[in-house]
């Protein structure tokens, strides 16, 4: 592929293959076309067994006495902010008394058709950006020039396609000032970049966009919107050229090492990072994801294969010029190996290094979100974003101490790697109804990879399982699942959440058809497991059910909303990212969206407990071709914050798509001859009426 063709994205597979408002465009940049190839996980293991017992009881999460610590003060971070009460079972007195008693109130709005180039909010908000691609974070950074950018301006400007987004209020500033972190996914040169610029400064300015942001925001009370600060001392880029520290049994090994680390410590950069979360001591993780798309690999071993790594050009050609992009050369065989971790920043510190924790494994990372145990150990959830992939979970060797900050920030170092394996308990299952027992459900357990510092893997060392851990999961037996993206767990009850998606594959040809916890075939608009564990948050054992199942219902034949009337729903497709208001409802985000539903991607309340459990309610669209990403939510301040990832992602540099968020007039189009592009952002959407 020549670099034009690459760069003008002409060898789109998943051209006429994709449905709704999923772009082929996208499909490319973001996921390498995974949805064109053949299926990773071609594993054997026996992914799920239904059962013909009687219905299992469901036992409600224990209180986490050691979760009150998440109330860190750094609270605009942790949106729930009562913890169960330790040693007693149920709902912490928030979530009883709060989920029909929301902060934040609202009139749904419509689905809004996937060709408005608008956001659109409920009656009584209004939304303006907090920050843009391109937008100048230190002093002497240059204004953005969509004509006439480098490299050495991106790298003082606010980076692409933010998706992860946390605030957190800085200490005694009396709620007026607060840091912001964003991570930076992946490019579209197409729609960036003018035809004329030449393809070394495509490649270098796209590098440039990847990463992570750290910015400073101000505001001048509580109830006014932030505006981010030039120049702040928190300000940060972290680029393709930071250091990371590799942390764990990995750090070291052979599997690691390169002609420039020889070492196999310090990575330079990280890639295609997605959601993330963030830690009761106040740092970010952030997940990678899509790295392989980034490589040039010979695609030939077991390994390669498991991780969708080929011998073809890349759409962007780094390596064309860092030939550490190229395994394929000698010195650089274990580059790739390097990428596929969870990141962890401190953004108060803008001098630290970052972090990758190899005891978290390598994977296609959507995230990772921490919650402490009881006992006081740490632990995190991830899933790995791939069709007819796992969900997984870390749980610390050490246990967090509250104040000691510098201790707390080694405890994704060390600790025990779990994967999930899913019975299901209705004996008269069938793909696409709900079961005669009237919910989806059963009963799980953990199925260990590393323990106790040792291997739990035949034939695999540690480093070998954390390095490989796909490979090492396939060993073991666990479910395979419709894209298991982001994984929360609630901080009032401790139940926790996977958004799983979508998988259009599953029961297509060999492969696994639909099962209780995955249970449709050709799963176009994903759904929600609930998982409840059976003791504290280090359970091996577990029991779930489905909180809900996505689609339309007035156009989709199945859908399933744990009960409640499914006529009186948003329509809701795709589930990606996760997040809580201060009362415990469930926030989703959405992305590729309403596969059936041909609307725009947007931001979703669901109630979780009562006579409402599995009420839809939406509260937001985002502009054409774009995906919601990393929501926050404020409710106690009448405010929600997402990102607006790819908008016009369909258009050219000559003929943009959108122009979000820079519109001259909502609906207009620019001045003639005005150059401009969609500039992914961060945007806070705040109440305007009394």
């Amino acid at each position: 592929m020549s670099e034009t063709t690459a760069r003008k994205f002409t060898l789109l597979p998943m051209l006429g293959h994709t449905k709704g408002k999923r772009s082929a465009v996208t499909c490319a940049l973001k996921c390498d076309n995974a949805c064109s190839g053949d299926v990773c996980n071609t594993s054997s293991n026996s992914y799920f067994r239904d059962i013909a017992s009687a219905t299992m009881s469901r036992r409600a999460a224990l209180g986490f006495g050691a979760a009150g610590a998440l109330a860190v003060v750094l609270g605009s971070a942790i949106t729930s902010a009562e913890p169960a009460v330790a040693g007693g079972p149920g709902l912490a007195p928030a979530a009883k008394e709060g989920f029909a008693k929301a902060k934040l109130k609202f009139t749904p709005i419509a689905p809004v058709d996937a060709a408005v180039d608008a956001v659109t909010v409920p009656e009584g908000f209004t939304w303006q950006p907090v920050i843009r691609w391109g937008d100048p974070i230190f002093n002497g950074a240059p204004d953005f020039d969509l004509n006439n950018q480098t490299a050495a301006a991106q790298e003082k400007q606010f980076g692409y396609n933010c998706d992860y987004t946390d605030i957190l209020e800085i200490p005694n500033t009396k709620g007026r000032r607060a840091v912001l972190f964003a991570n930076h996914e992946y490019t579209n040169d197409g729609i960036m970049f003018p035809p004329s610029m030449p393809a070394a400064d495509v490649r270098a300015v796209g590098q440039a966009a990847h990463g992570l942001s750290v910015v400073e925001l101000e505001r001048k009370n509580k109830n006014k919107p932030w505006t981010y600060v030039k120049g702040a001392p928190l300000n940060r880029r972290l680029l393709n050229n930071t250091v990371y520290e590799l942390t764990g049994p990995a750090a070291g090994s052979e599997l690691v090492k390169t002609v420039k680390d020889r070492d196999g410590r310090f990575i330079k950069g990280t890639l295609g990072n997605c959601a993330g979360g963030t830690t009761p001591w106040g740092t970010i993780l952030s997940g990678e994801e899509n790295f392989n798309g980034y490589f040039r690999s010979p695609g030939t071993s077991a390994y390669d294969k498991r991780y969708g790594l080929t011998d073809k050009a890349t759409a962007r050609q780094w390596e064309i010029d860092d030939e550490r992009f190229d395994t394929r050369k000698p010195g650089y065989e274990n580059e790739a190996n390097r990428f596929g971790y969870i990141v962890e920043v401190d953004p108060f510190d803008p001098t630290s290094t970052p972090k990758k924790h190899s005891s978290l494994g390598r994977f296609k990372h959507e995230g990772a979100n921490v919650i402490i145990a009881e006992s006081g150990h740490v632990v995190a959830y991830s899933g790995d974003d791939e069709r007819f992939d796992y969900l997984y979970k870390f749980v610390s060797k050490d246990k967090y101490i509250e104040g000691n900050r510098q201790h707390n920030m080694t405890l994704l170092s060390a600790g025990n790697l779990y994967v999930a394996r899913f019975t299901g308990n209705s004996a008269d299952f069938k793909a696409s109804e709900v079961p005669a027992d009237g919910a989806f459900d059963g009963t799980g357990e953990w199925l260990a990879l590393v323990e106790n510092g040792v291997s739990a893997v035949p034939e695999m060392t540690v480093e070998q399982v954390l390095v490989y851990t796909r490979v090492a999961a396939d060993k073991v037996g666990p479910t395979k699942m419709d894209r298991a993206e982001d994984v929360e767990p609630s901080l009032h009850t401790g139940k926790v959440y996977v958004a799983c998606t979508n998988n259009s594959n599953r029961g297509v040809g060999s492969n696994e058809a639909a099962n209780e916890v995955n249970p449709r075939n050709e799963n176009r608009d994903g759904h929600i497991v609930e998982i409840t564990e059976t003791g504290d948050q280090t359970s091996t054992a577990f029991t779930w059910n489905l909180l809900m199942v996505c689609g339309d219902p007035a156009t989709d034949k199945f859908t399933y909303f744990s009960g409640f009337p499914v006529d009186k729903v948003s329509p809701i497709s795709c589930p990606d990212n996760l997040a809580f208001d201060s009362v415990g409802n469930l926030w989703i985000s959405t992305d590729g969206a309403p596969a059936g539903i041909g609307k725009a991607d947007g931001l979703f309340k669901v109630t979780l407990e009562g006579a409402e459990r599995g009420k839809v309610e939406q509260f937001l669209a985002v502009p054409k071709e774009g995906e919601t990403c990393g929501p926050i939510i404020h409710d106690d301040e009448r405010t929600v914050f997402v990102a607006v990832q790819h908008p016009g992602e369909e258009g050219s540099f000559e003929k943009q798509s959108s122009f979000f968020p820079d519109y001259v007039k909502e609906g207009a189009t620019p001045a003639r001859g005005e150059a401009r592009a969609p500039r992914p952002s961060v945007i806070q959407v705040f109440r305007t009426d009394a």
